[in-house]
């Protein structure tokens, strides 16, 4: 079912693209890539070693629907606010965490057995992400376009689905049992017989973005961009204690992205 959806997505995508192609907007394409720093039940929330430590790579290919230029004329659209402060972007991306239990339970002068789980306890999780956002430039698309070496702060607003693989394993053991598992984990949780589970499963995002692109010739741009992404699900990471028992299990899964970008203007 996850993997029909997918497709589903990926061809309503170019059905749409086509849509804009036909009304004659220009478009840009371009790949992403950047560390990815995971917010998940691993660790202790607001831990800074947590925050570094819980982190991976994403990389991703872009592509822009550009609405102040139009590409059948090789010139400028009719000159709307929403055509020279406004684009349309579209994404394909992939990202990978690995995560463990990092902060103030699992230091080494913490020798329980509690402690010995948590610090045993491993995981990970593999996202590929579709979806679509939109851009807001303050400045004019125009004057951006128009001067090498120019600057175009951006902030954007959009969705995205996602298909996730989690898994969780300890190096005690298998999970599931007192000997491995720190107890939180092992009391049943959202249909779950645990509190953590090794599964793939489909999930949908909001995706908001800070970020700016820098002129370097009239067809290329070099992107910089700071991503958050916050998922409807708290089983992203492959983690989640019963929230009605354990209250400091408040939110759900996010990300922050900070990824780099080279953009090329197809004529």
């Amino acid at each position: 079912m996850q993997k029909f959806l997918l497709v589903l997505l990926l061809l309503l995508l170019g059905f749409s693209n086509t849509i804009w192609a036909q009304l004659g907007f220009s478009h840009e394409v371009g790949v992403i890539a950047g560390p990815v720093a995971f917010q998940s039940d691993y660790g202790q929330r607001y831990d800074y070693k947590t925050n570094i430590g819980n982190s991976g790579i994403g990389i991703g290919i872009i592509h822009y629907i550009n609405f102040s230029y139009e590409a059948e004329c090789n010139c400028y659209t009719p000159e709307t606010y929403f055509n020279d402060h406004f684009k349309l972007r579209s994404e394909l991306s992939y990202n990978k965490t690995d995560l463990e239990h990092l902060g103030e339970w699992v230091k080494p002068e913490r020798t329980s057995l509690g402690a010995d789980q948590l610090r045993a306890m491993k995981g990970s999780t593999e996202l590929t992400n579709i979806g679509m956002q939109l851009e807001y430039f303050p400045y004019s698309i125009r004057d951006f376009t128009a001067r090498n070496g120019s600057i175009g702060p951006f902030i954007s607003l959009g969705a995205q689905f996602s298909y996730y693989n989690a898994e969780a394993y300890s190096t005690l053991g298998p999970l599931g049992t007192p000997l491995s598992t720190y107890p939180k984990y092992l009391t049943p949780s959202d249909n779950r017989p645990y509190g953590f589970s090794t599964e793939s499963n489909s999930v949908w995002s909001i995706v908001t973005s800070l970020g700016t692109r820098y002129k370097l010739t009239p067809l290329r741009d070099l992107m910089i961009d700071l991503r958050f992404q916050y998922f409807f699900s708290n089983w992203v990471d492959g983690l989640n204690p019963n929230p009605e028992i354990y209250k400091e299990n408040k939110a759900n899964d996010w990300l922050v992205w900070l990824n780099v970008g080279y953009i090329y203007y197809l004529q």
